[in-house]
Parts: C-alpha cells; structure tokens; sequence
C-alpha cells in the first residue's frame, strides 16, 4: 500500500518530524484497508484554530486534542483521500506531562487514534471504546511506544 500524507504545520509550538508522522499513520493503516493508495492530510494546529474547528464541527467550546474528518465521497467516486487529521500541538505537549509521557509517545498515539477514526472507529460507546484503545495500544507497542491506557490486560496481547 501507498500512503501520502500531506503536512500542514500551523503551529508555532515544538513538531514532530514528518517522517515520524507518516511512519505512526503508516502504522495504523498496516493491514486495515484494502485501498492500494491512501491519502491522508495532517494540519498541527494552536490552540485558536482547535477550538474554532471543535466548536463549528462538533459544537463545543474549547480545545481537544485531535480531530479527524473522514472523507465524504460520492458512491462511485474512487479517489485514495481517506480524510483529515488535526492535531493541537500545545494540548498534545500539555497532556503528555500530565500523563507522564514522552512527547513522542503522545504524538504518536494521537496520530493513531485520528487515523483509526478515518478508518470508521469510535470510542462512544463502551464496547467500541475497548476495542479501539486495544488496537491503538497493539500499534503502539508495535511501535516500540509504551501502551497508552491503564487496561486489565498488557498491551500487546489485546487483540
């Protein structure tokens, strides 16, 4: 498979590199997708930016740490854009030290969590929540990063 990933850096804050963005999204489509091209855009956004697209897009106030945008494409239509990532570089940084993470690790995981939601999982309800965290933490390990969430089983033999 194929993978473009368009980088958009909006953020005056600390970024990682691309070749570590396309590497964590790469990750997350490994084997999750039939496509034999997939496009992905990624914008790293401030804080304003976020919570301007939070509100408009999700109606509340405030800032969040990633949001995607699946690609809503007329039936028919075989293009390889799967959607849109945007990530808020200064909540990332925030959380990783309220966490207790590297910054590379949180960036990571939410490069992954944004990509698997292109791909069509969620976390509203309980059961989808469990099957979702166990497959960021399955790549994330894969990754060589520490599992993300406080779960029953360790990560790594969730799936």
């Amino acid at each position: 498979m194929k993978v473009l990933v368009d980088i958009q850096r909006a953020s005056r804050e600390p970024l990682p590199t691309g070749k570590d963005i396309r590497k964590w999204i790469g990750a997350a489509l490994a084997g999750r997708t039939s496509r034999q091209r997939v496009e992905v855009s990624v914008r790293l956004v401030d804080e304003d930016e976020m919570a301007l697209l939070n509100k408009n897009y999700r109606g509340k106030e405030g800032t969040t740490n990633v949001l995607s945008f699946p690609a809503l494409l007329p039936t028919g239509l075989d293009i390889p854009l799967l959607g849109d990532i945007v990530i808020c570089a200064p909540v990332v940084g925030v959380e990783a030290a309220q966490q207790d993470k590297s910054q590379s690790a949180h960036w990571a995981h939410m490069a992954v969590h944004g990509t698997l939601h292109l791909l069509g999982y969620d976390h509203i309800e309980e059961e989808d929540a469990k099957i979702m965290e166990a497959l960021e933490s399955t790549i994330l390990v894969d990754l060589s990063y520490p599992c993300p969430y406080k779960l029953a089983q360790p990560c790594g033999y969730l799936l």
